[in-house]
């Protein structure tokens, strides 16, 4: 698989799957909606979550895309829940060789708000050894960020 958008918003066809058609408009790629997927929090387990096919998915792709709403000035639970899913299944470096790229929008988001982002997204990045290709938080954002994928 190439792509891989993970949309961490309720809405699967809303303001963060809009901005993803703007980064992704010259690229195929597959979406898995957060807000549809049973990913549970880190240390529950229950018999329907769905937290393993979307790893696998993740493990498929070249370049991941997560994209997410500003929900109490920082990234939604749906996509905070994924980020640590990763802890434990995935070893350090199990990503290393793909790109991640960010989406992060919502109204007015404050250039701190996109400083913690960043830095959560970088280090995530790290740790499992992707290449970081960056945060775009409008359109303009993304058509730029889009000339790194």
């Amino acid at each position: 698989m190439g792509t891989l958008f993970i949309n961490g918003s309720p809405n699967a066809n809303g303001n963060t799957a809009v901005l993803a058609t703007e980064l992704l408009v010259d690229h195929a790629y597959d979406t898995v909606n957060l807000g549809t997927t049973k990913v549970y929090d880190y240390g529950q387990d229950f018999d329907d979550d769905e937290f393993d096919s979307v790893l696998e998915k993740m493990r498929a792709a070249d370049t991941i895309i997560m994209g997410s709403p500003v929900y109490w000035h920082d990234l939604s639970g749906m996509m905070r829940n994924l980020l640590d899913r990763c802890y434990g299944p995935v070893p350090m470096g199990g990503f290393s060789s793909k790109r991640l790229a960010v989406l992060f929008q919502g109204s007015a988001p404050t250039r701190d708000m996109f400083a913690r982002v960043e830095y959560t997204m970088s280090r995530f990045a790290g740790y499992y050894g992707m290449e970081y290709l960056g945060l775009a938080g409008n359109a303009a954002e993304a058509r730029k960020l889009a000339s790194r994928l």
